[in-house]
């Protein structure tokens, strides 16, 4: 049993592996609590070994919604270095494993630590779109990315969280308590090889297309469950991804 815990994050102390634990749970709490949380197919997420994860971006919700729904690993995140300024946000970070990445110019150490980590075994949760949305729709997935992917050599997961951007929209500074829903789902392993088969563009492209699969239908699931109350017919309901510059890989703003 204890051997089973250690190999949620492989070279971790086990003080650090406590208190992620601890965080977790206490997530998984407040987020059902005030969010009726689900989380769907975590089991699709290998028990051991490197894999990235891909998943949209809404709100500062994302990390700690996506941590929570997986009981049987510890991922490791990326967050913007402003973003461990302030002390209680910057505690929670550290029990989530977070790695502070410049605003500016961190592509190379990002790909490096992030592959460094993937050669440890563990599982890496990184948000392509670079930046929380706007308006509730997907944007394009960054061209740095595509570089991360082909270093990688290990699979790659697409996960989806949809409700998180109705709860706290990036104009607001706190988040809404009541009246809202949060849900993610994990989409099936890609293998690297079979993935990267077509080329990184094209590798990038697909994985943009079957995370916004996912999320359109953790949307209408919503629907169905709250009888079409929530969420709000908005941009989110778009299935077509904002285009604007391809950009290096970001930290999550």
């Amino acid at each position: 049993m204890f051997a089973s815990f250690r190999s949620k994050r492989p070279g971790t102390p086990l003080s650090a592996m406590l208190s992620y634990e601890f965080a977790r749970l206490v997530m998984v709490g407040l987020l059902t609590v005030l969010y009726r949380f689900r989380c769907y197919h975590s089991g699709r997420l290998p028990v051991s070994g490197p894999v990235l994860l891909v998943a949209n971006h809404q709100s500062y919700l994302d990390p700690p919604a996506i941590g929570a729904g997986v009981g049987h690993r510890h991922l490791d995140y990326i967050a913007r270095l402003g973003l461990f300024e302030g002390r209680v946000l910057a505690w929670l970070l550290r029990q989530f494993n977070s790695l502070p990445i410049r605003e500016q110019g961190g592509d190379t150490g990002a790909i490096k630590e992030i592959l460094r980590r993937l050669g440890e075994g563990r599982a890496v949760l990184i948000f392509p779109e670079g930046t929380r949305t706007e308006d509730g729709a997907m944007t394009e997935f960054k061209r740095g990315i595509a570089v991360l992917v082909k270093r990688s050599m290990c699979p790659v997961i697409p996960v989806a969280v949809e409700g998180c951007f109705d709860a706290w929209p990036r104009q607001r500074a706190w988040p809404r308590l009541w009246g809202k829903r949060i849900a993610v789902t994990f989409g099936r392993p890609i293998d690297h090889d079979e993935l990267m088969k077509d080329g990184a563009d094209a590798a990038l492209r697909r994985l943009e297309a079957e995370t916004q699969r996912l999320r359109l239908g953790l949307r209408r699931l919503l629907r169905r469950q709250t009888r079409g109350r929530f969420p709000a017919h908005g941009p989110g309901d778009s299935a077509g991804i904002a285009r604007a510059g391809n950009g290096p890989i970001t930290a999550s703003a």
